[in-house]
């Protein structure tokens, strides 16, 4: 069966490898410049069709490369960040000994079950129904589903890698590792204690956020293949028209949304990594609701700090800062040429930003990374390419409002209201000291000549007759080892380099007037 659906898949697959292979070349020559993107987003539609078509796992696949800019030129992420994951429920027959089996009968447990999907996903479905007079939601884990995702996953591992290469040489980096994540990220969202325990966590840290509303969870009725959560009804956050009629303000909407969703990623350890208009609705006064948490990232402390960092970075347009917060994330290769990639940054940087940093939005800073990472061998993170998903999808949700909406603004709203720029600056100073100390280091392993120096004079220190001397030779040793030391740093920081520079002076100065003492 199994060589049977690998050749199945290689031949539905091979006319959209062949094509990406065509325009990703023609995208990072050009470096995404006077393309013909309807012919991008033409063959882009036909991948989706395509993920469609070979099933769930393909469906999960492409919403995944949703979020990889360091494999899909631009136009194919953002018709890849439209599949939505809607497939036909399986009948109520074959789901009800699902739920019957984990949580016990359902005349027994359930005052009610509508027998009618509310939806149909590729993993599991949902329905509706009360427990004590409450309404609730189930969502239970589609029949014979893991069977499926074992077979496909299986002809994963033969097939992707491969045509990673043959799209691209340079996708050997990322390849394997892609593929290892994806198969970590489906295998979380099967289970369906993951997502209960990311929503109560997500709840908890949300929990003194007034524009929020997070279901809770029945824990009694939940297990690994059924989850029961609260039934929160509300107008789907892109009917316009809809919110209008309810005298909503899409304008603080739209903020809203931005200001949610990077707080989770900016103050918190967990995020919401698949707000997509189906899994975000708006309350009659105006809070949002936010569902399915199967699809989350975690960040550590120090990640967040250094992406805090990155999009600093990238606002003040600091090419130098940028990469090293780049290379902190885990996101080049150990072999990165520095120099090559902070000219990328800096001419792509310069193309597409000549308005002031305030007025750049969202979109420009993923086209930004989108284009840098292409050209590039990049490694990009798992949580990295979730909050990059993340960050794409929300760009989607407020152009059908069409209101004066500016990302960089509300971004330093939410860095300012939880008082995140004092520690990304504080890391920044760490970071450029800890280089600093390096330099340092390096510049003295680098010339052994000098420690030799230096113990040969210690016999000639004893037996000097004029040991003010000896403090002019000290000085002089240490004020050259920081001045060399600052020379390196001043390509990456200018500030600290100059101010090791000056220091060196001032040593210098200081072993100079000892010694005239």
């Amino acid at each position: 069966m199994s060589t049977k659906r690998t050749i199945q898949v290689l031949i539905k697959l091979l006319p959209s490898i062949l094509a990406l292979r065509k325009d990703r070349r023609t995208w990072v020559r050009q470096e995404g410049k006077n393309i013909d993107t309807e012919r991008y987003r033409k063959n882009a539609l036909k991948v989706l069709n395509t993920f469609i078509n070979l099933g769930p796992v393909y469906i999960k696949l492409g919403q995944w490369l949703s979020s990889r800019a360091d494999i899909l030129p631009q136009p194919y992420l953002e018709e890849l960040s439209k599949l939505q994951d809607k497939v036909p429920a399986a009948p109520f027959d074959k789901v009800k000994p699902i739920i019957e089996n984990d949580i016990g009968p359902l005349d027994e447990k359930f005052d009610n079950i509508d027998q009618n999907p509310l939806s149909g996903a590729s993993l599991g479905q949902v329905y509706r129904g009360s427990i004590s007079g409450q309404q609730i939601v189930v969502k239970v884990k589609r029949p014979g589903i893991e069977k499926v995702v074992a077979e496909d996953l299986e002809v994963l591992k033969k097939i992707l890698p491969l045509a990673l290469r043959f799209v691209d040489p340079n996708l050997r980096f990322s390849a394997k590792a892609m593929l290892a994540q994806f198969i970590e990220t489906i295998h979380e969202e099967m289970d369906y204690t993951n997502e209960s325990s990311n929503l109560r966590k997500i709840k908890q840290d949300m929990k003194n956020n007034k524009n929020v509303v997070i279901p809770s969870v029945y824990d009694e009725y939940s297990s690994e293949n059924v989850l029961t959560m609260e039934y929160i009804p509300g107008i789907k956050v892109t009917n316009v028209e809809a919110l209008d009629d309810k005298g909503i303000d899409r304008q603080k909407l739209v903020v809203d949304v931005h200001k949610v969703f990077f707080t989770m990623l900016l103050r918190h350890s967990l995020f919401h990594a698949d707000p997509h208009p189906g899994n975000i609705s708006v309350t009659n006064d105006g809070k949002l609701i936010l569902y399915d948490y199967g699809m989350v990232g975690r960040l550590d402390n120090e990640t967040r700090l250094q992406l805090i960092r990155l999009y600093l970075a990238l606002v003040e347009k600091d090419p130098p800062r940028t990469v090293n917060a780049m290379n902190e994330l885990g996101m080049l290769t150990p072999d990165f040429n520095r120099s090559v990639i902070e000219k990328g940054i800096e001419l792509t940087v310069r193309a597409m930003h000549g308005r002031k940093p305030d007025e750049m939005e969202v979109q420009s800073l993923m086209e930004l990374a989108n284009k840098t990472m292409s050209r590039f061998p990049f490694v990009l993170p798992k949580n990295l390419a979730l909050y990059m998903r993340m960050t794409s999808i929300i760009e989607g949700i407020y152009k059908p409002h069409k209101v004066d909406f500016k990302f960089v603004k509300v971004l330093r709203e939410i860095l300012e209201e939880e008082h995140l720029i004092k520690d990304a600056y504080i890391e920044e100073l760490k970071y450029s000291f800890q280089r600093f100390a390096k330099s340092i280091d390096a510049t003295i392993s680098i010339a052994p000549e000098l420690k030799k120096f230096i113990d040969d004079n210690r016999s000639i220190q004893l037996l000097n007759a004029k040991p003010k001397s000896n403090i002019l030779l000290s000085g002089s040793i240490l004020s050259a080892a920081i001045f060399i030391g600052s020379a390196v740093l001043y390509s990456s920081n200018e500030s600290i380099g100059i101010t090791g520079m000056i220091g060196s002076l001032v040593i210098m100065g200081i072993s100079t007037l000892f010694r005239k003492k």
